[in-house]
């Protein structure tokens, strides 16, 4: 079964096409610049060969168009015949309540989707951009929507409630829903499977770590709390925004600086975070660099960002009553050993040592970082949530095929 996997961001597309009987990935590549000067596509086949296109892509369709062009060309494709195609699936990012696993995508489904819009307006269009041409060009391929919300959906209503007017929750749905849900589930669970234990029999926190990051009490299987709430904003402090705040202190700086709700939403999503207090950049090797070289700002940068980390990983595990393993993915998380090694200080009393030397130089490989006689095992494990997209659309379309 052959599985195209899509990712549809306002400007860009990243796609990625699998041979489920294996689950090797036969080719990937990314669409950026969509609708804007400069369009690009970058190609890659399991192979080695490479490919770059530029050229005008002035909408999803276009863009799409071009990725199946690719896909059954003779000199860089993967696939004699669209033929070949058994099924799209899409990450979509606000399920809302709607949706709490993955579906089949149907025109009744497409207008709950569009109903999330709202609680996702960045989001969810391009998403149902990626659907609308899937439609339009395989028109007899089945496609499945994998929701970035939905694994949190089994998080308990004093977990997921905010202590607003109940009838604000009613009306508009404001509760904490959370992100990044695929890759919690596919590092928890493969956690298990490197520990040799059912990833349902653990007590576990993931730190999803990157220019957005994440943290997730996932116990016995199920997410019971996560640090993103109705947005993305919330929790942890990330590249550009801010994470936690005091509201009061929003309202107050909104009066003062006469801001209007747009701007307050700019500042707090994109001048906010890690670049908002070093003044220095978003990304987390040039503020390490720039704390080498005696930045202040950016020192101070990286230690609350370690902070808030560390200060969810303990709440977590007091929720739980005890954490049996953490997990640490996502770009920072899975590649940086001076953040890993900072996060990771002060849990002795929790039962985990951290081992310096295992963790040195760790790149992207899944690793067990926690010393030998440590209880709590600490553990690196590249998050792959197209995987994740393309076992859920696998499994629906056989369930189709078998009624």
């Amino acid at each position: 079964m052959k599985i195209i996997v899509l990712n549809c961001g306002s400007s860009s597309i990243k796609y990625q096409l699998f041979e489920m009987n294996t689950k090797e990935v036969l080719a990937k590549g990314v669409v950026e610049k969509i609708g804007l000067h400069g369009s690009f596509i970058k190609h890659e086949r399991n192979d080695g060969d490479k490919l770059r296109l530029e050229g005008d892509i002035l909408d999803h369709q276009t863009g799409i168009e071009y990725i199946l062009g690719i896909l059954i060309s003779s000199k860089h494709g993967s696939l004699k015949s669209f033929d070949e195609i058994d099924a799209v699936g899409h990450r979509v990012v606000h399920g809302g309540e709607k949706f709490n696993t993955s579906v089949l995508i149907t025109n009744e489904v497409i207008k709950e989707m569009e109903e999330c819009i709202e609680l996702a307006p960045l989001h969810n269009p391009p998403n149902l951009k990626g659907i609308e041409a899937m439609q339009a060009l395989l028109p007899n391929v089945a496609q499945v929507g994998t929701f970035d919300t939905a694994f949190h959906q089994t998080m308990p209503d004093y977990a997921y409630m905010y202590a607003l007017p109940y009838s604000l929750y009613k009306k508009y749905g404001i509760r904490r829903y959370g992100f990044h849900g695929s890759s919690h589930r596919y590092v928890s669970k493969r956690a298990g499977e490197i520990l040799g234990v059912d990833f349902k029999d653990l007590k576990i926190i993931t730190c999803h770590l990157g220019n957005g990051g994440s943290i997730s009490a996932i116990m016995n299987g199920k997410s019971i709390d996560t640090s993103m709430g109705m947005t993305p904003l919330e929790g942890l402090i990330m590249g550009t925004r801010c994470g936690d705040m005091d509201l009061g202190a929003l309202t107050y700086l909104m009066t003062r600086e006469e801001l209007d709700i747009s701007t307050t939403n700019t500042l707090i999503n994109k001048h906010s975070g890690l670049l908002g207090i070093t003044g220095v950049s978003s990304d987390m090797r040039e503020i390490v660099a720039a704390k080498n070289e005696g930045n202040e700002r950016a020192k101070l940068g990286l230690e609350m960002f370690y902070y808030r980390i560390r200060k969810y990983i303990g709440a977590y595990a007091a929720v739980m009553g005890g954490v049996d393993a953490v997990i640490f993915t996502g770009g920072i998380g899975e590649n940086d050993d001076e953040a890993r090694a900072e996060i990771s200080k002060g849990f002795e009393y929790l039962g985990l040592i951290f081992d310096p030397e295992k963790n040195k130089g760790v790149r992207g490989d899944e690793k067990i970082i926690s010393a030998d006689q440590s209880k709590v095992k600490l553990l690196i494990v590249p998050t792959n949530e197209e995987l994740v997209i393309a076992e859920d659309t696998k499994e629906i379309i056989e369930k189709i095929r078998t009624k």
